[in-house]
Protein backbone atom coordinates (compact mmCIF):
# COMPACT_ATOMS: atom_id res chain seq x y z
CA UNK A 1 0.00 0.00 0.00
CA UNK A 2 1.38 3.43 -0.94
CA UNK A 3 2.05 6.18 1.52
CA UNK A 4 -0.73 8.27 -0.06
CA UNK A 5 -3.28 5.54 0.63
CA UNK A 6 -2.23 5.45 4.31
CA UNK A 7 -3.10 9.12 4.86
CA UNK A 8 -6.14 9.26 7.15
CA UNK A 9 -8.48 12.22 6.90
CA UNK A 10 -11.62 13.03 8.84
CA UNK A 11 -14.73 13.80 6.83
CA UNK A 12 -14.19 17.54 7.40
CA UNK A 13 -10.56 17.31 6.26
CA UNK A 14 -11.75 15.32 3.26
CA UNK A 15 -14.25 17.95 2.12
CA UNK A 16 -11.64 20.70 2.62
CA UNK A 17 -9.16 18.76 0.50
CA UNK A 18 -11.66 18.13 -2.31
CA UNK A 19 -13.24 21.62 -2.36
CA UNK A 20 -15.86 22.43 -5.00
CA UNK A 21 -18.55 23.12 -2.40
CA UNK A 22 -18.50 19.55 -1.10
CA UNK A 23 -20.02 19.11 2.38
CA UNK A 24 -19.92 16.21 4.90
CA UNK A 25 -23.64 15.69 4.31
CA UNK A 26 -23.02 15.22 0.58
CA UNK A 27 -20.23 12.72 1.31
CA UNK A 28 -22.57 10.65 3.49
CA UNK A 29 -25.16 10.80 0.70
CA UNK A 30 -22.59 9.49 -1.79
CA UNK A 31 -21.91 6.58 0.57
CA UNK A 32 -25.63 5.73 0.58
CA UNK A 33 -25.77 5.81 -3.23
CA UNK A 34 -22.70 3.63 -3.60
CA UNK A 35 -20.71 6.37 -5.31
CA UNK A 36 -18.07 6.27 -2.58
CA UNK A 37 -17.00 3.11 -0.71
CA UNK A 38 -17.59 3.03 3.02
CA UNK A 39 -14.35 4.09 4.79
CA UNK A 40 -12.55 2.49 7.66
CA UNK A 41 -13.43 3.69 11.15
CA UNK A 42 -11.20 4.96 13.93
CA UNK A 43 -11.36 3.44 17.44
CA UNK A 44 -13.67 6.38 18.25
CA UNK A 45 -15.89 5.40 15.28
CA UNK A 46 -14.91 8.38 13.12
CA UNK A 47 -14.78 7.87 9.35
CA UNK A 48 -11.19 7.89 8.05
CA UNK A 49 -10.46 8.62 4.40
CA UNK A 50 -7.45 8.09 2.15
CA UNK A 51 -5.97 10.01 -0.75
CA UNK A 52 -7.77 7.61 -3.09
CA UNK A 53 -11.06 8.83 -1.62
CA UNK A 54 -9.97 12.43 -2.30
CA UNK A 55 -9.26 11.60 -5.94
CA UNK A 56 -12.56 9.76 -6.42
CA UNK A 57 -14.54 12.60 -4.85
CA UNK A 58 -12.75 15.17 -7.00
CA UNK A 59 -13.86 13.18 -10.06
CA UNK A 60 -17.43 13.02 -8.75
CA UNK A 61 -17.52 16.78 -8.13
CA UNK A 62 -16.03 17.52 -11.57
CA UNK A 63 -18.54 15.29 -13.37
CA UNK A 64 -21.42 16.71 -11.37
CA UNK A 65 -20.36 20.25 -12.27
CA UNK A 66 -20.46 19.19 -15.93
CA UNK A 67 -24.13 18.27 -15.47
CA UNK A 68 -23.99 14.48 -15.17
CA UNK A 69 -26.54 12.82 -12.89
CA UNK A 70 -25.24 10.87 -9.90
CA UNK A 71 -26.39 7.45 -11.13
CA UNK A 72 -24.50 7.98 -14.41
CA UNK A 73 -21.43 9.19 -12.54
CA UNK A 74 -21.38 5.89 -10.66
CA UNK A 75 -21.51 3.95 -13.92
CA UNK A 76 -18.76 6.10 -15.45
CA UNK A 77 -16.42 5.60 -12.48
CA UNK A 78 -17.04 1.86 -12.28
CA UNK A 79 -16.92 1.15 -16.02
CA UNK A 80 -14.03 -1.05 -17.10
CA UNK A 81 -12.23 0.10 -20.27
CA UNK A 82 -12.86 -1.75 -23.52
CA UNK A 83 -15.98 -3.59 -22.36
CA UNK A 84 -19.52 -3.84 -23.65
CA UNK A 85 -20.70 -1.66 -20.74
CA UNK A 86 -19.65 1.29 -22.91
CA UNK A 87 -22.63 0.66 -25.19
CA UNK A 88 -25.00 0.37 -22.24
CA UNK A 89 -23.67 3.55 -20.66
CA UNK A 90 -23.96 5.50 -23.90
CA UNK A 91 -27.58 4.40 -24.16
CA UNK A 92 -28.21 5.66 -20.63
CA UNK A 93 -26.55 8.98 -21.36
CA UNK A 94 -28.58 9.39 -24.55
CA UNK A 95 -31.75 8.80 -22.54
CA UNK A 96 -30.64 11.39 -19.99
CA UNK A 97 -29.96 13.84 -22.81
CA UNK A 98 -33.47 13.35 -24.22
CA UNK A 99 -34.99 13.96 -20.79
CA UNK A 100 -32.93 17.13 -20.35
CA UNK A 101 -33.93 18.41 -23.80
CA UNK A 102 -37.58 17.77 -22.92
CA UNK A 103 -37.14 19.74 -19.69
CA UNK A 104 -35.46 22.56 -21.60
CA UNK A 105 -38.35 22.59 -24.07
CA UNK A 106 -40.88 22.87 -21.26
CA UNK A 107 -38.89 25.64 -19.60
CA UNK A 108 -38.53 27.41 -22.95
CA UNK A 109 -42.31 27.37 -23.32
CA UNK A 110 -42.66 28.85 -19.82
CA UNK A 111 -40.04 31.48 -20.62
CA UNK A 112 -41.84 32.36 -23.86
CA UNK A 113 -45.11 32.87 -21.99
CA UNK A 114 -43.39 35.11 -19.44
CA UNK A 115 -41.58 37.03 -22.17
CA UNK A 116 -44.92 37.53 -23.87
CA UNK A 117 -46.13 39.36 -20.78
CA UNK A 118 -42.97 41.01 -19.46
CA UNK A 119 -41.35 41.97 -22.74
CA UNK A 120 -43.90 44.66 -23.54
CA UNK A 121 -43.05 48.30 -24.10
CA UNK A 122 -45.11 51.20 -22.76
CA UNK A 123 -47.48 51.14 -25.75
CA UNK A 124 -48.62 47.64 -24.81
CA UNK A 125 -48.83 48.09 -21.06
CA UNK A 126 -52.55 48.99 -20.90
CA UNK A 127 -53.47 45.77 -22.66
CA UNK A 128 -50.83 43.93 -20.62
CA UNK A 129 -52.48 45.03 -17.36
CA UNK A 130 -55.87 43.92 -18.65
CA UNK A 131 -54.52 40.49 -19.61
CA UNK A 132 -52.89 40.02 -16.20
CA UNK A 133 -56.14 40.92 -14.47
CA UNK A 134 -58.15 38.50 -16.59
CA UNK A 135 -55.64 35.68 -16.23
CA UNK A 136 -56.40 35.55 -12.51
CA UNK A 137 -60.09 34.96 -13.26
CA UNK A 138 -59.60 32.54 -16.12
CA UNK A 139 -61.19 29.09 -15.82
CA UNK A 140 -58.94 26.94 -17.96
CA UNK A 141 -60.70 23.69 -16.99
CA UNK A 142 -63.39 24.26 -19.59
CA UNK A 143 -63.23 24.58 -23.36
CA UNK A 144 -64.67 28.06 -23.02
CA UNK A 145 -61.86 28.93 -20.63
CA UNK A 146 -59.25 27.78 -23.13
CA UNK A 147 -60.95 29.85 -25.80
CA UNK A 148 -60.85 32.82 -23.47
CA UNK A 149 -57.11 32.36 -23.02
CA UNK A 150 -56.61 32.38 -26.79
CA UNK A 151 -58.72 35.53 -26.98
CA UNK A 152 -56.60 37.22 -24.31
CA UNK A 153 -53.38 36.54 -26.21
CA UNK A 154 -55.00 37.70 -29.44
CA UNK A 155 -55.96 40.96 -27.77
CA UNK A 156 -52.45 41.45 -26.46
CA UNK A 157 -50.90 40.59 -29.84
CA UNK A 158 -53.21 43.03 -31.60
CA UNK A 159 -51.20 45.90 -30.10
CA UNK A 160 -48.09 44.91 -32.05
CA UNK A 161 -49.66 46.29 -35.23
CA UNK A 162 -49.86 49.83 -33.83
CA UNK A 163 -46.15 50.64 -33.44
CA UNK A 164 -42.60 49.36 -33.98
CA UNK A 165 -41.06 47.29 -31.21
CA UNK A 166 -39.04 49.14 -28.57
CA UNK A 167 -36.30 46.59 -27.97
CA UNK A 168 -34.51 48.47 -25.20
CA UNK A 169 -37.67 48.62 -23.08
CA UNK A 170 -38.25 44.89 -23.47
CA UNK A 171 -34.65 44.07 -22.59
CA UNK A 172 -34.80 46.18 -19.42
CA UNK A 173 -37.51 43.89 -18.10
CA UNK A 174 -35.99 40.62 -19.23
CA UNK A 175 -32.22 40.87 -18.84
CA UNK A 176 -30.60 39.83 -15.55
CA UNK A 177 -28.79 42.42 -13.45
CA UNK A 178 -25.77 43.62 -15.45
CA UNK A 179 -24.86 46.51 -13.17
CA UNK A 180 -21.50 44.92 -12.33
CA UNK A 181 -20.49 45.12 -16.00
CA UNK A 182 -19.34 48.21 -17.84
CA UNK A 183 -21.61 50.18 -20.14
CA UNK A 184 -19.72 48.91 -23.19
CA UNK A 185 -20.08 45.29 -22.08
CA UNK A 186 -23.77 45.75 -21.29
CA UNK A 187 -24.29 47.02 -24.83
CA UNK A 188 -22.34 44.07 -26.23
CA UNK A 189 -24.42 41.52 -24.32
CA UNK A 190 -27.70 43.25 -25.22
CA UNK A 191 -26.83 43.12 -28.92
CA UNK A 192 -25.94 39.43 -28.69
CA UNK A 193 -29.29 38.68 -27.02
CA UNK A 194 -31.15 40.61 -29.71
CA UNK A 195 -29.24 38.76 -32.42
CA UNK A 196 -30.45 35.36 -31.22
CA UNK A 197 -33.64 36.21 -29.31
CA UNK A 198 -32.56 34.18 -26.27
CA UNK A 199 -32.03 35.97 -22.94
CA UNK A 200 -30.46 32.83 -21.42
CA UNK A 201 -27.43 33.49 -23.66
CA UNK A 202 -26.24 36.01 -21.03
CA UNK A 203 -25.22 33.15 -18.74
CA UNK A 204 -22.85 31.74 -21.35
CA UNK A 205 -21.13 34.89 -22.66
CA UNK A 206 -17.53 35.13 -21.49
CA UNK A 207 -15.57 38.38 -21.83
CA UNK A 208 -11.97 38.34 -20.62
CA UNK A 209 -10.78 41.02 -18.25
CA UNK A 210 -8.92 43.11 -20.83
CA UNK A 211 -11.10 42.34 -23.87
CA UNK A 212 -12.94 45.66 -24.02
CA UNK A 213 -9.80 47.75 -23.52
CA UNK A 214 -7.82 45.65 -26.00
CA UNK A 215 -10.51 45.85 -28.67
CA UNK A 216 -10.89 49.61 -28.38
CA UNK A 217 -7.12 50.19 -28.52
CA UNK A 218 -6.75 47.96 -31.58
CA UNK A 219 -9.75 49.39 -33.43
CA UNK A 220 -8.58 52.96 -32.79
CA UNK A 221 -5.36 52.04 -34.59
CA UNK A 222 -7.30 50.72 -37.58
CA UNK A 223 -6.29 47.12 -36.97
CA UNK A 224 -6.85 44.36 -39.51
CA UNK A 225 -9.97 42.23 -39.02
CA UNK A 226 -9.50 38.54 -39.84
CA UNK A 227 -12.72 36.56 -40.35
CA UNK A 228 -13.05 32.81 -40.91
CA UNK A 229 -15.51 32.68 -43.86
CA UNK A 230 -17.32 35.11 -46.24
CA UNK A 231 -20.71 34.60 -44.53
CA UNK A 232 -19.38 36.34 -41.40
CA UNK A 233 -17.94 39.16 -43.48
CA UNK A 234 -21.38 39.81 -44.96
CA UNK A 235 -22.77 40.48 -41.47
CA UNK A 236 -20.07 43.01 -40.47
CA UNK A 237 -20.73 46.74 -40.31
CA UNK A 238 -18.46 47.61 -43.23
CA UNK A 239 -19.27 51.34 -43.11
CA UNK A 240 -18.15 51.79 -39.50
CA UNK A 241 -15.11 49.57 -40.00
CA UNK A 242 -14.08 51.66 -43.02
CA UNK A 243 -14.53 54.80 -40.90
CA UNK A 244 -11.99 53.37 -38.44
CA UNK A 245 -9.64 52.36 -41.26
CA UNK A 246 -9.99 48.65 -40.51
CA UNK A 247 -9.43 46.31 -43.44
CA UNK A 248 -11.34 43.00 -43.43
CA UNK A 249 -9.55 39.87 -44.61
CA UNK A 250 -11.27 36.51 -45.08
CA UNK A 251 -9.27 33.48 -43.97
CA UNK A 252 -11.11 30.77 -45.95
CA UNK A 253 -11.54 32.90 -49.04
CA UNK A 254 -13.92 30.58 -50.87
CA UNK A 255 -17.33 32.11 -51.72
CA UNK A 256 -18.88 28.64 -52.00
CA UNK A 257 -18.27 27.94 -48.28
CA UNK A 258 -21.44 29.00 -46.48
CA UNK A 259 -22.06 26.36 -43.78
CA UNK A 260 -20.18 25.16 -40.72
CA UNK A 261 -19.66 21.70 -42.26
CA UNK A 262 -18.21 23.20 -45.43
CA UNK A 263 -15.98 25.57 -43.46
CA UNK A 264 -14.66 22.74 -41.29
CA UNK A 265 -13.93 20.47 -44.24
CA UNK A 266 -12.35 23.26 -46.29
CA UNK A 267 -9.97 24.17 -43.48
CA UNK A 268 -8.95 20.54 -42.97
CA UNK A 269 -8.43 19.74 -46.64
CA UNK A 270 -6.48 22.81 -47.77
CA UNK A 271 -3.15 23.62 -46.14
CA UNK A 272 -3.19 27.11 -47.69
CA UNK A 273 -5.74 28.30 -45.12
CA UNK A 274 -3.56 27.14 -42.22
CA UNK A 275 -0.58 28.90 -43.75
CA UNK A 276 -2.66 32.04 -44.22
CA UNK A 277 -3.69 31.93 -40.56
CA UNK A 278 -0.05 31.80 -39.44
CA UNK A 279 0.56 35.06 -41.31
CA UNK A 280 -2.08 37.22 -39.63
CA UNK A 281 -0.80 40.57 -38.45
CA UNK A 282 0.04 41.24 -34.83
CA UNK A 283 -2.58 43.30 -33.04
CA UNK A 284 -5.41 42.17 -35.33
CA UNK A 285 -8.91 41.12 -34.30
CA UNK A 286 -9.82 37.52 -35.18
CA UNK A 287 -13.53 36.79 -35.67
CA UNK A 288 -14.41 33.09 -35.87
CA UNK A 289 -18.07 32.21 -36.23
CA UNK A 290 -18.18 28.85 -37.95
CA UNK A 291 -15.33 26.32 -38.03
CA UNK A 292 -14.14 25.07 -34.62
CA UNK A 293 -10.92 23.79 -36.20
CA UNK A 294 -9.98 27.35 -37.09
CA UNK A 295 -10.29 28.39 -33.44
CA UNK A 296 -8.35 25.31 -32.32
CA UNK A 297 -5.54 26.21 -34.74
CA UNK A 298 -5.63 29.81 -33.49
CA UNK A 299 -5.15 28.58 -29.92
CA UNK A 300 -2.17 26.46 -30.96
CA UNK A 301 -0.61 29.37 -32.85
CA UNK A 302 -1.10 31.72 -29.88
CA UNK A 303 0.33 29.16 -27.46
CA UNK A 304 3.38 28.74 -29.70
CA UNK A 305 3.66 32.56 -30.03
CA UNK A 306 3.33 32.39 -33.79
CA UNK A 307 0.55 34.97 -33.81
CA UNK A 308 -0.36 37.77 -31.38
CA UNK A 309 -3.91 39.04 -31.99
CA UNK A 310 -5.26 41.88 -29.88
CA UNK A 311 -8.60 40.12 -29.51
CA UNK A 312 -10.18 36.80 -30.48
CA UNK A 313 -13.95 36.63 -30.92
CA UNK A 314 -14.39 32.87 -30.87
CA UNK A 315 -17.95 31.65 -31.45
CA UNK A 316 -17.77 28.57 -33.72
CA UNK A 317 -20.63 26.08 -34.01
CA UNK A 318 -20.35 22.44 -33.03
CA UNK A 319 -21.19 19.82 -30.45
CA UNK A 320 -17.74 18.50 -29.48
CA UNK A 321 -14.92 20.47 -31.13
CA UNK A 322 -16.51 23.89 -30.64
CA UNK A 323 -16.89 23.66 -26.82
CA UNK A 324 -13.35 22.27 -26.62
CA UNK A 325 -11.99 25.09 -28.79
CA UNK A 326 -13.68 27.70 -26.61
CA UNK A 327 -12.27 26.14 -23.44
CA UNK A 328 -8.79 26.25 -24.98
CA UNK A 329 -9.30 29.87 -26.00
CA UNK A 330 -10.14 30.86 -22.42
CA UNK A 331 -6.88 29.28 -21.26
CA UNK A 332 -4.72 31.31 -23.65
CA UNK A 333 -2.86 34.49 -22.77
CA UNK A 334 -5.04 36.59 -25.08
CA UNK A 335 -8.08 38.83 -24.79
CA UNK A 336 -11.22 37.03 -25.91
CA UNK A 337 -14.99 37.13 -26.22
CA UNK A 338 -16.72 33.77 -26.50
CA UNK A 339 -19.91 31.86 -25.72
CA UNK A 340 -19.42 28.70 -23.71
CA UNK A 341 -20.75 25.41 -25.00
CA UNK A 342 -22.32 24.73 -28.39
CA UNK A 343 -23.98 28.12 -28.82
CA UNK A 344 -22.46 30.42 -31.42
CA UNK A 345 -22.52 31.21 -35.11
CA UNK A 346 -21.44 33.76 -37.66
CA UNK A 347 -24.20 36.23 -36.86
CA UNK A 348 -23.31 36.29 -33.15
CA UNK A 349 -19.59 36.63 -33.89
CA UNK A 350 -20.22 39.52 -36.29
CA UNK A 351 -22.66 41.11 -33.85
CA UNK A 352 -20.01 41.09 -31.13
CA UNK A 353 -17.55 42.99 -33.32
CA UNK A 354 -20.25 45.36 -34.59
CA UNK A 355 -21.24 46.20 -31.00
CA UNK A 356 -17.62 46.99 -30.08
CA UNK A 357 -17.19 49.17 -33.17
CA UNK A 358 -20.46 51.00 -32.56
CA UNK A 359 -19.55 51.73 -28.92
CA UNK A 360 -16.13 53.03 -29.93
CA UNK A 361 -17.44 55.39 -32.61
CA UNK A 362 -20.39 56.69 -30.61
CA UNK A 363 -18.49 56.99 -27.32
CA UNK A 364 -14.80 57.27 -28.21
CA UNK A 365 -13.86 58.87 -24.87
CA UNK A 366 -15.76 56.39 -22.68
CA UNK A 367 -13.59 54.89 -19.94
CA UNK A 368 -16.39 53.07 -18.07
CA UNK A 369 -14.84 49.68 -18.78
CA UNK A 370 -11.75 50.65 -16.78
CA UNK A 371 -13.76 51.05 -13.55
CA UNK A 372 -15.56 47.70 -13.65
CA UNK A 373 -14.40 44.19 -12.86
CA UNK A 374 -15.09 42.18 -15.99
Amino acid sequence: MSRKELVCLTIKELTDAVGGGLTPRMVRHYHQLGLLPQPKRSPSNYRLYTQQDVIRLQRIVALKQQGFQLNHIRHILEMEPETDTNVHLMGQLQQQYRVVIQQITQLRQTASALEGLLGRDRHCQIMQAEVLAQLKLLEVETQAGLGGLTQLWSGLDAEVHTHSEAFSESLQRLLPDLSQRSEVEQHLISQLVLACGDVSLVSFVRVSQQAIAASRAALKLGCEIFVDIPTVVAALDQTRLAHLGCQVTTLIDNPHVTTVAEAEMEFWQHQEWREKLSQVSNGCVLVIGYAPSVLLEVCVAIDQQKIQPALVIGMPIGFSHAPAAKRQLMQQDVSYITIEGTLGGGLLAATALNALVESLIEKPDCHCYKTYTQ
